[in-house]
């Protein structure tokens, strides 16, 4: 299995805290908002904004944080970064709905000296004040190749059938990258591509109705399928199940979401991608902090004419999920290993 080295992991969470150091003892104040892009991933209300919120409130305990969710609507989105310009936010960290219409926003806040932080998501087409996430065309590549290789070990031919592709939303920047990452992966495996598609709004049960046309179409070809997130998962899985299709051919996933961890001790989903989104929330936070006490933070490397900041993290499959999840403390086995799940976490060494 392909996976990405957790030392270069640790390295960033390094250099992360480094540059937290020298902030910490400027001890800023000021209004920070924390806009998100939806809710049908559940990561941002249980993970991002508690990692955010956590890290300023260490790094910053006289700081107002304005948290707001624009559940997948684009206008909404621009009525939120109003809203909190209006309510005097000095910093915002963006996570964009739209991509292309973000640009805007940058443009509006920028010409009002307010920093943009571009988070999760990157703005391609004007330059935020900083970007910070996870290398999203790296994790496209890695569950791509981490597919290719299970499918070569179980000695699936490559001259019968192919994979189907289940990207993320066409106005995500970041699933761009991750569709980017995928069809690298697959470049030189010798399995081909029967379709893809861009799933609007990154919606399981929209993954789940294209995912069962191509089923009637194409059948028993599909060897396996690359889907971006751990949602489209779900939602692929979904529509194999209801098809009667068992066992259900080897899905990738991204996210590591309790869900999918579950499906992967059941063995219905292949792979996922474990990124604990406080690590990039709290590194959000440093930068934050950097432009308020007015130390902008320093970037080995730059995106889209943006300086970032990108972090690594690991493929995560049945074999060594109690390594890279239970033992590192992402998810108690507790929390996983319930009713139906029990007796497959004792299979996987998970629980005794």
């Amino acid at each position: 299995m392909t996976r990405f080295s957790s030392n270069l992991f640790c390295a960033s969470a390094v250099t992360v805290a480094m540059m937290g150091s020298s902030v910490a003892l400027a001890a800023p104040s000021g209004t920070v908002a924390f806009l998100m892009p939806d809710q049908a991933s559940t990561r941002y209300e249980q993970h991002d904004f508690p990692g955010f919120k956590a890290a300023m409130g260490k790094l910053c305990p006289d700081c107002k944080v304005i948290y707001q969710n624009a559940n997948g609507d684009v206008a909404l989105q621009q009525q939120q970064f109003n809203s909190v310009i209006t309510q005097g936010a000095k910093v915002i960290v963006l996570d964009p709905v739209d991509s292309t219409s973000a640009a805007s926003l940058v443009h509006i806040a920028q010409g009002q000296g307010i920093k943009v932080i571009a988070y999760d998501r990157p703005i391609p087409s004007i330059p935020a004040d900083y970007y910070v996430s996870f290398d999203n065309a790296g994790i496209g590549k890695a569950i791509a190749q981490s597919l290719v290789q299970h499918l070569q070990d179980k000695k699936v031919p490559t001259d019968k059938g192919g994979v189907l592709e289940v990207n993320g939303s066409p106005t995500d920047a970041a699933a761009g990258l991750i569709r980017d990452g995928i069809h690298a992966g697959l470049k030189d495996s010798g399995y081909k591509t029967l379709a893809e598609y861009d799933t609007p709004e990154w919606a399981p049960p929209k993954a789940q109705q294209w995912v069962s046309g191509q089923i009637t179409r194409f059948g028993k070809d599909i060897v396996g399928v690359v889907a971006a997130n751990d949602g489209t998962a779900g939602g692929t899985i979904a529509a194999f199940k209801a098809a009667g299709v068992n066992p259900v051919p080897p899905v990738t996933g991204n996210d590591a979401t309790l869900a999918a961890l579950q499906l992967i001790i059941a063995g219905d989903q292949y792979n996922t991608i474990s990124k604990p989104s406080e690590i990039v929330a709290a590194a959000a936070a440093k930068v934050a902090v950097s432009f308020l006490s007015g130390q902008p933070p320093k970037a080995e490397m730059q995106l889209y004419k943006t300086p970032s900041q990108l972090f690594t993290p690991a493929v995560v499959t049945s074999k060594n999920l109690k390594a890279e999840i239970i033992d590192k403390g992402i998810v108690k086995a507790s929390e996983l290993c319930t009713g139906r799940y029990a007796e497959d976490c004792k299979k996987l060494g998970i629980m005794k």
